[in-house]
C-alpha cells in the first residue's frame, strides 16, 4: 500500500483539509506519479463551490498537473519510470470513435470522470481507512503522488520546468486553443477576451500568436488588465458596457470577429452582451464553466440568425492533450508563449486555501502548489 498526503474536499462549500490517502500499486495500465507541480485552476473551485456538484466525496481536487513517473502496471508503454508527464483531464485511450478521428478531447473516457473507481477497471483503488476517495476529473493532482490511468498522462521533454509542464496540461491549453482552434483567429482579426485569468490569458496569447489585429481583454479588476497588455492585448476594459462602447467605435460598428468567454464562472445572463461584441457573421466561443443548474441564457434569436452568428462551446480548446501539449511546450521553449510570466505566486499543499483566497480577490493570474 502507497500512502501519500492530499488536500481534500468533504462538501461543497467546505475548505481544503489536508489528509493522508492510500493507494493500490500500479495494476495494468496504470501508473504512480510523483507530483512535482499543480496548478490552482478556477475549474476546482467550482466543485468547492458547488458549482459543480460531485457524486462522491471526500475528493482530492486538482487537475492541471505535473510529474515524474515512478512506477508502472502491466501493459502500459507509452511512459517508463523516470519519465516526465503532463496529466490530462480529458483521457485519451485511442481506439474510440472521437480519439480516432483526432478528437481526442472528445474520448468516451470522459464519461468516467467523476467515478469512484479508477478509470482502468472501476475498483477502488483510492481510500482513507475504509472510505473511499474520489478525484477530480480522475487526476486528483493536489497529492504528492497519485496513481492514474496510463491515458490521463502525456509523456513531455524532461527539460521543461514543472510549473510550465503542469499549466499547459489544462488552462494554457484550453485559453489558447479557445482562441485558435475553436474560433479560428486569422490574421488581421479583432478578438475580444471576456474574463483574463490563467485561461483568459493563454486565449489573449493565442489570438496573438494567430495574427490578431486587435485583442480586447474585458476584466473587471485593474491588475489582470495590467497584465493583459504584457501578454498581447491591444485594447481593455473594465467591463461589457464599455467594451461594447469602446469596440463599436474601435472598429466603426463591426465589432469583432471572434468572441471567447473565459470567465470565472458563466452565467446565461452574460452571453447576449458576448454576442453583442461579436461581429456579422462572427463566432462567440463558450468556454466559461457555468454552474451546472444554468439551464437557461439570454440571446435575441432574430439577431442570431439575421446576423449569421454562431456560439460554439468548448472544452479543452478543441484540441487533443497528446497534441496539444508537445506544442504549447515547443511554443514556449521558443520564447512564443509566455508562461513563467502568468504564474503570480507558488504555493505549498497546505497552503491551497489561501491560494484560492488570492484567486477570488484578483492578486494573481495563476497560483501553482510546487511540491
Amino acid at each position: 500500500m502507497i500512502a501519500t498526503r492530499a488536500a481534500l474536499l468533504y462538501g461543497p462549500g467546505e475548505e481544503y483539509k489536508i489528509d493522508t490517502v492510500e493507494l493500490d500499486e500500479p495494476g495494468p495500465g496504470e501508473v504512480l506519479v510523483e507530483i512535482r507541480a499543480c496548478g490552482l485552476c478556477h475549474s476546482d473551485e467550482h466543485v468547492r463551490s458547488g458549482d459543480l456538484p460531485l457524486p462522491h466525496y471526500p475528493v482530492i481536487c486538482g487537475h492541471e498537473g505535473a510529474g515524474e513517473v515512478s512506477q508502472v502496471g502491466d501493459g502500459v508503454t507509452s511512459v517508463a519510470p523516470g519519465d516526465h508527464v503532463a496529466l490530462a483531464f480529458i483521457p485519451s485511450c485511442g481506439s474510440c470513435a472521437s480519439c480516432r478521428v483526432g478528437k481526442s478531447y472528445l474520448c468516451d473516457l470522459g464519461m468516467k470522470l467523476f467515478d469512484t473507481g479508477i478509470i482502468t477497471d472501476g475498483r477502488i483503488a483510492h481510500r482513507i481507512g475504509d472510505t473511499p476517495v474520489a478525484r477530480f476529473s480522475q487526476l486528483g493532482a493536489f497529492a504528492e503522488r497519485q496513481l492514474l490511468a496510463e491515458s490521463s498522462v502525456v509523456k513531455v521533454d524532461p527539460d521543461i520546468p514543472w510549473p510550465a509542464v503542469a499549466l499547459v496540461s489544462c488552462g494554457v491549453a484550453t485559453g489558447f486553443g479557445s482562441a485558435v482552434s475553436r474560433a479560428g483567429v486569422r490574421p488581421g482579426d479583432t478578438v475580444a477576451v471576456l474574463g483574463i485569468g490563467g485561461v483568459g490569458m493563454s486565449a489573449v496569447q493565442g489570438a496573438r500568436v494567430a495574427g490578431a489585429r486587435r485583442i480586447i481583454a474585458v476584466d473587471p479588476v485593474e491588475f489582470k488588465r495590467e497584465q493583459a497588455l504584457r501578454f498581447g492585448a491591444t485594447h481593455v476594459y473594465a467591463s461589457l458596457d464599455e467594451a461594447i462602447a469602446g469596440v463599436g467605435q474601435l472598429t466603426w460598428g463591426q465589432m469583432c470577429d471572434s468572441v471567447i468567454c473565459t470567465f470565472g464562472v458563466m452565467l446565461g445572463e452574460l452571453l447576449e452582451p458576448a454576442l453583442t461584441l461579436t461581429a456579422k457573421g462572427g463566432t462567440c466561443v463558450v468556454t466559461s464553466v457555468a454552474p451546472i443548474a444554468q439551464a437557461s441564457a439570454d440571446v435575441n434569436l432574430f439577431l442570431l440568425a439575421m446576423m449569421n452568428k454562431e456560439i460554439k462551446g468548448c472544452l479543452y480548446g478543441a484540441e487533443s492533450p497528446r497534441v496539444q501539449i508537445p506544442r504549447l511546450l515547443s511554443l514556449y521553449r521558443d520564447g512564443q508563449l509566455k508562461i513563467d510570466e502568468m504564474i503570480t505566486e507558488t504555493y505549498r499543499l497546505d497552503q491551497v486555501n489561501e491560494g484560492y483566497a488570492d484567486i477570488a480577490a484578483g492578486r494573481i493570474v495563476r497560483g501553482v502548489i510546487t511540491f
